[in-house]
């Protein structure tokens, strides 16, 4: 174990002292054979076998400093599960945050949970949390990427309650569900047992120290013993599923006819662990529609394409995998496939991921410098995406990724190495090079002109600039990125370069014909005793040019953020920004002199506190000169974004998220937006809710400031109505309403142009 400290026992109970870096021994988790039922209750016999454990330390917002309430945990395996039971005092109970939530849905309440290293090699961490009515959260921890994804969702049994002396939580981790090196006779893991105690502040209380000097925060797990009698079975699992829908839709310029739509799409999904490292999943005909509307984002004034989060279950399992260095595999891009396959792995110092899936259109983006587009070839096409990784030793990694996209007249490959390097503890070189071939079908980029052709200079686009390849072409992308992070001051510098005819098809790669070098940094003023925890000022400055050497932005921004009471953080930025905006000739992909230079100055400010346990809410704002791309000038805007969630009693959540935009240019108004996405949830227990989505959006532009016509006014409303019921991540059934209406200056009143009605059944037969 890499620690801060020494551990001693004393009075049956493991401690830690001191604050010298030291390798202690592990803790022997020991074995029962006593019965052990996840009730949420503290009676039964296999719990007297446990190893005791005390949580003594606050890690964050403080620095290891006491907590203010006491928590005991207890830990036994039996060969197949590991036990885990969390006793959590609290001096006022009914200030508990706990609510009934979907899983995954639990992360602002009080919480209790487990972070397990089975290989000990501080790459990856299962992570397992619950809140105090037995409500799951689990998600996977990648240090290499430095991110946390809670699309990992594992089937284990947890149970709380609430006491008159705080919370009771019993955990059970089947250990099949793990990957781990069975050959070993006593394993030896890396763990953290951890409790979140929001209050004033948000409380995180740890087994084991954190020393903040140490960038790496999987390095720093205490380290477990035991498991003798632990395997793998092979964890098969078949889940037939059935789609049933009726839907109807119509386009209301051409005529006020329904068109009805019946689906019927029995499909099949498999799970097999093939070894214990190695798991394959399939799935044949599957709906890979989403069940849930996405968060509505606002796409006015915007000359890049917009991010949706992956939610398909198929794609998010062991979606860590295939992270790297930048998004190579969005699988968002594929919209509807008759079959997928993917194999994920780890064995020994190798990791590899690799899945196919084919599709019925191929969607992809088209990369420029100032902006990006979408094209859609109505041919079927097969996908393919592969990641692997070395771990050379505990500081330095090798991998290697590719990707495929090809169909009739189409194909992209993409194939690149990339390392990272820990130099110290506090300083981290990642690299990469990736390279492309492509080909587009012939003529394609026509459909990017405007007014039918491209027979004129200012009918092009950049777009069909970027499509215009008569053969195929190679390009290609790296990136350097170095970051030093201690206590109190981080600093980081990267460059990116990504070419002119690169491209990532499968990935979300939205520009290119950029090089951009970033320096940036911050420095941060702890306290444990005053009513801030962290002041911080932090800022960078970068620069891109193109392939020809001109410039295309320079940007500085310096912020000052503080944290304290009421679980809050406020920050204040200043920008200032020189970019180029459109192109005067788009016939050609000049910037120098093809363009006119702004300057941008703004000031932005965001602000999130948790008044009470009920409530949590913030606002973004932004205020200052904003490019009017539409008509390519500068104009000034006001942006407000506010946010909140209440929860009215234990059962029923209102989250409302609100956009509003507005600019003005040349002493008019341009356009004013407003965007609302609204969700009110009603969960009955921790298996079923019911839920109402409203997203509505109102655009309103002066035509009289546009160069082109445009609409005066634009309306849209959609909804939708769902029930789900879950008995595991993979025995669930969905059934559910939607529609969409919208009335523009054509449309002149509310008109639904899509409805439907849909079930989804999915059942889990595990071996």
């Amino acid at each position: 174990m890499k620690c801060v400290g020494v551990w001693r026992y004393l009075s049956g109970f493991l401690l830690f002292a001191g604050s010298a870096l030291c390798d202690a021994q592990p803790l022997i988790i020991p074995a029962t054979q006593s019965t052990i039922t996840v009730d949420g209750s503290i009676d039964d016999p296999g719990w007297q076998d446990a190893r005791v454990i005390q949580l003594n330390y606050v890690t964050r917002p403080f620095e290891n400093t006491a907590p203010p309430v006491a928590t005991e945990v207890r830990v036994v395996e039996n060969g197949e599960m590991l036990f885990v039971r969390f006793i959590a005092d609290d001096p006022n109970p009914d200030a508990i945050s706990a609510f009934y939530r979907d899983r995954d849905g639990i992360w602002n309440d009080d919480m209790v949970g487990i972070k397990l290293d089975t290989f000990n090699d501080s790459r990856l961490a299962y992570q397992f949390f619950i809140n105090p009515l037995g409500i799951q959260a689990d998600s996977i921890e990648n240090e290499m990427t430095g991110s946390e994804s809670d699309s990992w969702d594992a089937i284990w049994q947890s149970a709380g309650q609430i006491t008159e002396q705080g919370f009771v939580v019993e955990v059970a981790i089947p250990l099949r569900i793990l990957n781990f090196k069975e050959g070993e006779e006593h394993k030896v893991w890396g763990a953290e047992f951890v409790r979140f105690y929001p209050r004033n502040e948000r409380l995180r209380i740890s087994n084991t120290p954190h020393d903040r000097n140490n960038a790496c925060t999987l390095c720093q797990l205490s380290e477990v013993s035991g498991f003798k009698g632990a395997s793998q079975s092979q964890n098969l699992a078949l889940i037939p599923t059935l789609v049933l829908g009726r839907g109807r839709s119509r386009d209301p310029y051409e005529s006020l006819d329904w068109q009805d739509d019946t689906v019927f799409e029995p499909g099949l999904d498999l799970k097999w662990a093939i070894t214990p490292e190695v798991s394959l999943q399939g799935t044949l005909n599957p709906d890979f529609s989403q069940v849930e509307a996405d968060v509505a984002q606002l796409s006015i004034n915007n000359t890049f394409a917009l991010y949706f989060d992956e939610k398909r279950p198929f794609f998010l399992d062991n979606a860590d995998y295939f992270d790297t260095n930048q998004t190579l595999i969005y699988t968002r891009n594929i919209a509807s496939p008759n079959y997928g396959a993917k194999a994920t792995g780890r064995m020994g110092d190798h990791t590899l991921g690799v899945f196919v899936a084919d599709d019925e259109s191929t969607t992809f983006l088209v990369p420029g410098n100032l902006g990006s587009d979408i094209a859609v070839l109505e041919e079927s096409s097969t996908n393919l995406g592969l990641r692997y990784r070395y771990d050379v030793n505990d500081d330095v990694s090798l991998g290697a990724a590719f990707t495929a996209r090809e169909s009739d007249n189409y194909h992209n490959y993409v194939a690149g190495f990339d390392t990272k390097v820990q130099l110290t503890d506090q300083d981290v070189l990642r690299v990469q090079w990736v390279g492309s071939n492509t080909q587009y079908p012939l003529g394609l980029y026509q459909d990017f002109c405007t007014d039918g052709g491209c027979d004129s200079s200012d009918q092009w686009s950049e777009a069909a600039l970027r499509l215009d390849h008569e053969d195929d072409f190679n390009g290609q992308s790296y990136r350097v990125n170095y970051r030093h992070e201690e206590r109190n001051w981080h600093f980081r510098a990267a460059h990116y370069h990504q070419d002119q005819d690169y491209r990532a098809d499968l990935g979300f790669v939205s520009g290119v014909d950029r090089n951009q070098t970033v320096i940036g940094g911050g420095y941060v003023w702890l306290s444990d005793d005053n009513w801030w925890n962290a002041i911080e000022v932090f800022g960078d400055w970068d620069v891109t040019y193109n392939d020809a050497g001109d410039m295309l932005e320079k940007e500085t921004e310096v912020y000052l953020s503080m944290s304290g009471k009421w679980q809050s953080y406020m920050e204040v930025g200043l920008l200032q920004r020189e970019r180029s905006g459109l192109r005067h000739d788009p016939s050609i992909t000049q910037v120098k002199g093809n363009t006119q230079w702004f300057a941008e100055q703004m000031a932005s400010t965001y602000i999130e506190f948790r008044p009470v346990a009920e409530v949590q809410a913030s606002v973004y704002a932004r205020l200052g000169d904003q490019i009017d791309f539409e008509n390519d000038r500068l104009g000034e805007q006001v942006y407000i974004n506010p946010e909140i969630s209440w929860s009215i009693g234990r059962h029923l959540q209102l989250d409302v998220r609100h956009t509003y935009s507005a600019l003005d240019a040349d002493g008019q108004d341009v356009f004013t937006a407003n965007l609302t996405d609204a969700r009110m949830t009603y969960q009955f227990d921790q298996r079923q809710f019911l839920r109402l989505v409203l997203v509505y959006a109102d655009i309103e532009r002066n035509p009289d400031n546009y160069l082109e016509p445009v609409d005066r006014r634009y309306r849209s409303l959609g909804t939708q109505l769902l029930y789900s019921y879950k008995v595991n991540p993979l025995t669930k059934f969905f059934v559910g309403y939607a529609d969409s209406a919208f009335q523009d200056d054509q449309i002149t009143a509310m008109t639904n142009t899509d409805k439907s009605v849909f079930m989804k059944i999915s059942y889990a037969w595990l071996q």
